[in-house]
């Protein structure tokens, strides 16, 4: 492949909600609710940001760092499932909002948590055959979580924009794997407000299975080892989930350790593995090799192998990094939080 990523921005609300606010209202006990699930506070969303308004930040910064020029983007694709409209792309609002031309290919992926590494391989496709110079790869969520649900401890907002092309790259696209079934674990039908999942489906048929099936089938066709990466990172519902597939695919804690997000942040969804990405290639080197494995329930795992470019350097300081979006948060109450994410129906 001579794909790589040219450049990407992130975008994170500063609200937070702690895990014993949620709990307290619910009457959980916080500290078995953070030891299951090792996240500690997740991101909320203002009044006024929804997935586009998210997207469209990433995406800015995305062509801020890298001084990008948005007129060379020839397709935009924008992974979630949280669009606002149903019948409306997203896409071509990010696309208008960043100055780039209307001679383009735009579309709204979903496919839950994988929507926008789905998105990345359009993209990738798109450039290695020459249709396009580069394309705009988005995974960004206002995620859905009904009150009192498990759901409600991580589902957050936040989202994540990747630059797709062939030149100037900081990160090259070594390869990419993916493996997809039919699993019912998470859905959400039509004019329903909030997602159902199926507590016995949703760990080892479907997380578990899909990833390290990605990953191996990855590594096999690559002929490499966990030891060959400095970094890995794997979709992120939790703080458990990942550590525990690192470990089952030969990764280690140090390996996954920067990219691990999720205790701060929550579960961004389509945002979620490639926000571990992005805060990996904020401390990443040239030289550095990265294994990212995403999933997305119903189900399926999307496998990439990168190689950090001199580039890297270059754009180090061009857009926030994640822990500088992590910074500085304003915390909320529960009933702040029912307000901005719309729980509080008139």
């Amino acid at each position: 492949m001579k794909s790589g990523i040219v450049s990407y921005g992130a975008y994170i609300p500063r609200y937070r909600i702690k895990i014993e606010e949620i709990a307290k209202v619910w009457g959980d006990n916080p500290n078995s609710i953070i030891d299951g699930l090792m996240v500690y506070e997740k991101s909320v969303p203002d009044m006024d940001e929804d997935t586009i308004t998210i997207a469209v930040e990433a995406a800015r910064n995305a062509v801020n760092r890298a001084n990008v020029n948005p007129e060379k983007i020839g397709a935009v694709f924008t992974g979630s499932e949280s669009h606002p409209y149903a019948v409306k792309p997203t896409s071509t609002i990010v696309a208008e909002a960043i100055g780039a031309t209307p001679n383009l290919t735009a579309a709204d992926f979903e496919f839950a948590c994988k929507a926008g590494t789905a998105a990345m391989q359009a993209c990738v496709g798109m450039t290695e055959s020459d249709m396009i110079e580069l394309g705009l790869a988005i995974g960004a969520d206002v995620s859905q979580g009904a009150p009192g649900d498990a759901l409600e401890y991580t589902a957050a907002a936040g989202g994540v924009a990747y630059i797709i092309g062939k030149e100037n790259i900081l990160a090259k696209i070594e390869s990419t794997y993916s493996f997809t079934t039919d699993t019912p674990d998470f859905w959400r039908r039509e004019g329903k407000p909030y997602p159902e999942h199926g507590g016995r489906f949703t760990g080892e048929p479907g997380y578990f299975k899909h990833v390290t099936s990605a990953a191996r089938g990855l590594m096999e066709r690559m002929g490499t080892k966990p030891s060959d990466y400095k970094y890995a990172i794997f979709h992120q519902p939790n703080g458990k989930f990942p550590t525990r597939v690192a470990k089952m695919l030969g990764f280690s804690g140090e390996q996954i350790k920067p990219g691990l997000v999720v205790s701060r942040l929550g579960n961004t969804y389509s945002g979620s593995c490639m926000m571990g990405l992005a805060a990996t290639l904020d401390i990443a080197k040239p030289g550095d090799r990265i294994f990212m494995t995403a999933f997305g329930s119903g189900a399926g795992s999307d496998a990439f192998s990168f190689s950090v470019t001199d580039r890297i350097d270059e754009t180090r300081n061009g857009a926030p990094s994640v822990e500088e979006l992590l910074a500085n948060p304003i915390y909320v109450d529960y009933a702040t939080y029912a307000k901005h994410k719309g729980k509080i129906k008139l």
